[in-house]
This record gives C-alpha cells, structure tokens and sequence, in this order.
C-alpha cells in the first residue's frame, strides 16, 4: 500500500472517481497477476466493468514494479539468469527454442537472501541470455558486484561452472567448485518456480510494457513475501532493500574464494 501511495495512486485527481478504494484496485491488480483470468471474467468479481478494470491494471501494474536496488554489501554475491515468458503481443517477442513466441527477462537476485534486486528489460525470446545480459540494462544495474551464472554467459566476465576439455578430466578443487555452483545458482531457478506461480507469466497477453510491469511487479510481490514470512519470527517486517540482515544464509566460500 504505502508504494502506490507513495506513487500518487490514491489522489484525488479530475473527473469521475474510482469506482473502487486503493485496497480493491490492488487487489485485481495481483487477482489479474496470479489467475491470469480475461477482463470479462474479472471484472464481474469486483463490480466493475471490463473497461474500468483495464484502466486499473494499466494505471496501478507500473507502481508496483520492483525498483532495482542502488547499493550492495561488499560481501555480496548475485546469481544471474534469464527466463522465457510466454507472450502474445509479438511487438516484443519472437519465436523461442520452444517455439512460442516469448519474452526473454533477465533476473538477478541475492545469493544469501534469495530477494530479487533487478529486473532487466525483457526482450524477445530468440535472444540468447549473453546478449540479453548485455542489452536489457541489468548488467549495468548491478555494476561490479559478484556475480555468478550457468555455462551459457561465456565472456561476459560472470562466474560460470568449470567445463571439461575434451580428452581430460577435471581436477577434484573444480569438481567440488562445481557442485557448488550448482547448489547455490539452484536457487534462482527456486525463484523463477514460485514467480511462475502467478499464472500471468505462463501466457502473458498484455501489450506493449505489460509484460515487463507484470515482471518486476511479481518480483516485487515475491520479496514482500519472502521478508514478511521470515520476519514472522522476528516480530517485525524489515524492508526488503535491508532484508539481508534477517536473511543471512551459508556463505558461498567457494565460489567467492576462486572468484
């Protein structure tokens, strides 16, 4: 509530009045997110028309977006990868390895805290994710911190698993960096599975931006969640820009070590 506030989504502005408080508006904002139900099929459940319910998602779906995080620990380590979205509008989106037309997101998120920090711009999906890195703005969001991904970012400069030579066998120091690696960048892809819970990224039919708003609104969500359930123990609910000291997992020597 407080961002769309924050926002001016509740001001009292010219014209005719919402038909709904902010409470509600916010409410079919994440129902549209998460069901993924037509405009017709929504908009009955909240007593507004199909119309008035597109204003809402268009209006309030960008005060919801995830602003990328400014600064990091020195200590920080981001896992980078990129996800395909299913997308109608082929304005933004091209036809995929699986042969859908999709939207290519790049995410980054904090190792020890598994919060989202930044959220590239998507695009199209035959895009491979080396270039994606490059072009959708998150490289620069995240600047020189550490950052680790799969074999598929060669020459980006990103931490990525050892690959064998043909005709040698690895060394057990890069055997055990690799296992590693592989516990560690699991947990974006734990990420991509509880955001793919919202049913608006399995078949994204919003043009132009929507996508990208959905994206980093979800993202957003996501880490409001995350922080409010690990802070139940806490008795408090710390801001997800501060969250890292109330989420302090295992540190990931290895990687950090050969880094």
């Amino acid at each position: 509530m407080t961002a769309p506030r924050r926002e001016g989504a509740d001001e009292v502005r010219r014209g005719r009045p919402w038909a709904l408080p902010l409470e509600d508006r916010l409410l079919l904002v994440a129902a549209y997110w998460r069901t993924n139900l037509t405009l017709r099929q929504l908009a009955p459940l909240f007593g507004v028309s199909k119309s008035a319910a597109d204003r809402v998602i268009t209006r309030l779906g960008p005060m919801l977006a995830l602003q990328p995080r400014q600064r990091f620990r020195k200590d920080a380590v981001l896992i980078v990868d990129g996800t395909l979205v299913p997308t109608r509008a082929h304005a933004v989106a091209e036809q995929s390895k699986s042969y859908r037309y999709s939207t290519n997101h790049q995410v980054v998120i904090d190792a020890d805290t598994r919060l989202v920090v930044v959220v590239g711009r998507p695009l199209p999906g035959n895009r491979n994710d080396c270039k994606a890195w490059t072009e959708s703005g998150a490289k620069e969001a995240v600047g020189n911190t550490m950052k680790i991904a799969d074999g598929g970012y060669p020459g980006t400069g990103l931490v990525m698993p050892h690959r064998r030579r043909k005709g040698e066998e690895l060394p057990d120091w890069k055997i055990a960096h690799n296992r590693s690696h592989k516990q560690v960048r699991a947990r974006v892809e734990h990420v991509f599975a509880r955001m793919k819970c919202w049913k608006i990224l399995r078949d994204c039919r919003l043009k132009g931006d929507g996508v990208h708003h959905a994206m980093r609104g979800i993202a957003h969500l996501h880490n409001l969640n995350l922080v409010g359930w690990t802070a139940c123990s806490h008795d408090r609910r710390p801001h997800p820009d501060h969250a890292e000291d109330h989420l302090r997992d295992s540190p990931y020597e290895l990687v950090r070590d050969s880094g």
